[in-house]
């Protein structure tokens, strides 16, 4: 049986973790701290726990120097779960905004009229408004941003979301690319002439397809200072958090399941900005959305139960967001005063040295995005042409070699590497030496 130094794990995730913070782990599941109890056992209301919970915090605002007009959501239900929490609690935004612009207009009209009448009104205006103008904007570039658009179809209607950019569109059917920013099809803000939409979402990074945004796109950027007028950007960034420094005052929400660089299975890190949240944006109440015909959020998803309760509104596996917490404190150990930078120079490398490899043999390896918009985190490659015969004989000579969890996505099949923070350098080095002895065994 193989020891767990002698394993490489490529794996697209749950992920390996840093043996360090799996070791700590066991003991903590045990006993944490001398308490006689494991962290899976104690009550999430303890000061034990709220204390995990604050560290956790502490250390990812450090590590990606969180300003301070963010608050830091742990929940559950993973990025599938944000894929509906992020559009009822976005059209929640919208619509509250809509009201308040609306009752000021009502109001100014005629200063004599009652509370009850100028509610009528604006409810009237307000339905006309959800027919008309109530968009959802997705940058489809793979697998898991068509999964949140089909979400958000399901959840609203067909109609109210508008599918900017299909990838595949522009590659022959498959995911691949992202094409120019000019050829998106953005619902137009206020400001440019338009009405705006509730959000404008994309998948940072694609584990399936092998695609990453570079950078943030420039279309997206914020053109003046009224929030109101601007983009609502949501970024599903599961895959690649922590794994490199993201300027976190353009987002209105970031999201990411835990168990690729942060963690294991079972929470969720919302990162989302207050001026969305009570006090600074109200609830619209359940009868409002009924009588515009909207969904209600459930509650295990609404931002602002979450926020005001410090994440503690139903039972949070506390163990998990202490395995969180570990994970980005030893990142800041390691890394010190460069913070993520320190982390996105180590992925950088070791993408590098992979696709560098890949792209010696292009008559053996075939990488299978755009060079463009090729991702740090999942390497996606073909072999000999997608060759099953060769693939299979390929993962085979990579098992023996104990380098594992090398197999593509079932959904589109080959051969994926995924570079997680936890993979090590010298694992990277023994897939590379790998590579160049089955290139040469294909000669």
């Amino acid at each position: 049986m193989p020891s767990r130094s002698e394993i490489e794990y490529f794996g697209a995730g749950p992920a390996p973790l840093p043996t360090s913070v799996i070791e700590a782990g066991a003991q903590a599941f045990v006993n944490f701290e001398d308490m006689g109890l494991g962290l899976a056992e104690i009550s999430h209301r303890s000061p034990t726990a709220n204390k995990v919970l604050a560290e956790a915090k502490e250390n990812l605002t450090a590590l990606l120097e969180i300003p301070e007009d963010y608050d830091i959501l742990f929940m559950q239900g993973g990025g599938s779960g944000e894929f509906s929490a992020v559009v009822y609690n976005m059209v929640n935004v919208w619509v509250e905004r809509r009201r308040r612009k609306l009752q000021a207009e009502v109001k100014k009209e005629d200063l004599e009229q009652d509370e009850k009448e100028v509610d009528v009104k604006v409810i009237e205006m307000l339905k006309k408004e959800v027919e008309e103008d109530l968009k959802l904007d997705y940058l489809v570039t793979g697998s898991w941003s068509l999964k949140a658009s089909q979400e958000a179809a399901s959840i609203l209607s067909p109609e109210q979301v508008n599918v900017a950019l299909d990838a595949r569109q522009s590659n022959g059917g498959k995911f691949g690319n992202i094409p120019a920013e000019d050829t998106w099809k953005l619902t137009p803000t206020r400001k440019a002439g338009g009405k705006g939409s509730a959000l404008i979402y994309y998948c940072d990074n694609e584990t399936v397809d092998g695609v990453e945004f570079p950078s943030f796109p420039e279309s997206l950027e914020a053109k003046g200072d009224n929030e109101e007028d601007e983009p609502l950007v949501v970024a599903d960034m599961s895959s690649n958090f922590i794994s490199r420094r993201v300027d976190v005052k353009k987002f209105a929400v970031i999201f990411g399941g835990a168990q690729k660089n942060v963690g294991i299975t079972g929470v969720t890190l919302i990162i989302v900005r207050k001026s969305l949240l009570p006090p600074h944006t109200a609830h619209p109440s359940p009868a409002l959305l009924r009588a515009l015909g909207l969904p209600r959020c459930p509650v295990t998803y609404d931002y602002a139960t979450i926020a005001k309760n410090n994440s503690l509104y139903n039972t949070l596996p506390i163990f998990d967001v202490w395995i969180a917490g570990q994970v980005m404190k030893s990142l800041m150990a390691n890394f010190r005063e460069k913070r993520i930078l320190g982390q996105e120079e180590v992925a950088n490398s070791k993408a590098h040295f992979l696709y560098e490899t890949l792209d010696k043999h292009p008559e053996v390896y075939q990488v299978v995005p755009d060079r463009t918009v090729r991702s740090r985190m999942n390497i996606c490659f073909r072999v000999c042409g997608g060759n099953a015969e060769k693939e299979k004989s390929f993962l085979s000579g990579a098992e023996e070699l104990k380098l594992q969890g090398l197999k593509g996505h079932r959904s589109v099949g080959g051969i994926r590497a995924s570079n997680y923070n936890a993979v090590s350098l010298e694992a990277v080095q023994k897939l590379v030496q790998y590579l160049e002895k089955f290139a040469r065994s294909q000669a």
